[in-house]
């Protein structure tokens, strides 16, 4: 599925940002955004603190997402 401008340059950022965390030596992470800066976030702590994190597949913000990389909805 090719992405859209948008996505593809949002895309390029997260991978770029992986990428240089793995050649670290950074494991178990994965690549967010906080304010305006790319971060990494230590899976386990994502997915356990404070609850499980679970996407409503029903909710705006999802759809929207979808929407901006031109992604179908399964559902």
């Amino acid at each position: 599925m090719k992405l859209n401008s948008q996505g593809s340059i949002f895309q390029t950022g997260y991978v770029s940002v992986w990428v240089h965390g793995a050649f670290a030596g950074y494991g178990g992470i994965t690549v967010g955004i906080c304010s305006i800066h790319y971060v990494y976030f230590p899976i386990p702590e994502v997915i356990t603190y404070p609850n499980p994190k679970v996407v409503d597949p029903n909710s705006h913000m999802w759809h929207h997402c979808l929407t901006s990389t031109g992604q179908p909805d399964f559902i």
